[in-house]
């Protein structure tokens, strides 16, 4: 019997270590963290952050498609 490692086991079906895959995931968060911190503020104040969550969205989803695309074979649907 195999026993899974659930802190390994999806960095490596990515080709990333640990401590990479945490940075990477880290960094996203702060970028979606930060695009709701302006979506709530937008919501107070139509004027300000008019396009920062959209911004966002639109960049992370080309970054993780760069990520799939430069992989080649097998990469999921979603990349944390």
């Amino acid at each position: 019997m195999e026993l899974r490692n659930p802190f390994t086991d999806h960095p490596r079906a990515l080709g990333m270590s640990w401590a990479g895959h945490a940075v990477g995931a880290v960094a996203i968060s702060a970028r979606m963290i930060g695009a709701g911190a302006a979506c709530l503020v937008h919501a107070l104040c139509p004027a300000l952050f008019t396009d920062t969550a959209g911004k966002t969205v639109v960049s992370l989803s080309e970054h993780m498609a760069r990520r799939k695309a430069e992989a080649g074979g097998e990469w999921p649907d979603y990349e944390i």
